[in-house]
This record gives C-alpha cells, sequence and structure tokens, in this order.
C-alpha cells in the first residue's frame, strides 16, 4: 500500500513565505491583510504549524508575484 503524505509534509511553503515577506520588507500583520488573512495564520505558517489552503496560496502567489511551484518548494526559480 502506498504512503499517503500532503505536499504542506515538507514545510517548504513556511521558509518560503517568511523570506518573500522579509524581502519586501513587510510584516505579518501588512501581509495578512493584503491576502484577506489574519497575523495569528501568518505566523503559523512561517512556523508550519498550519497549511495554507488552496485560495491562500494563490493569493499569496499573486501578492509575491510567483508560482505556486515556488511558493510550495517544488521548483526553485
Amino acid at each position: 500500500m502506498q504512503e499517503e503524505y500532503s505536499i504542506f509534509e515538507y514545510s517548504f511553503y513556511m521558509i518560503r513565505i517568511k523570506e518573500l515577506r522579509e524581502e519586501k520588507e513587510i510584516s505579518q500583520v501588512e501581509l495578512a491583510k493584503a491576502v484577506l488573512s489574519d497575523q495569528s495564520a501568518i505566523s503559523k505558517y512561517e512556523r508550519g504549524e498550519l497549511e495554507p489552503n488552496l485560495d491562500t496560496i494563490k493569493k499569496l502567489c499573486k501578492f509575491f508575484n510567483v508560482t505556486s511551484d515556488y511558493l510550495l518548494g517544488i521548483e526553485n526559480d
């Protein structure tokens, strides 16, 4: 039987969200407002305690102008 796992198991998104946010020099609160979320969710994404849903991933990608593959750690460019 094949083992099931989440793409988020590797938590690349948590590293990328924080890196991208720091590159833009914005706070978690500012990012949360931009993607219609709250600061506590952004904090949890960055710590790997919460997985962003598909809608949030789309908003983050649009805000940072990156692909979902980049955000999820599937590609590095």
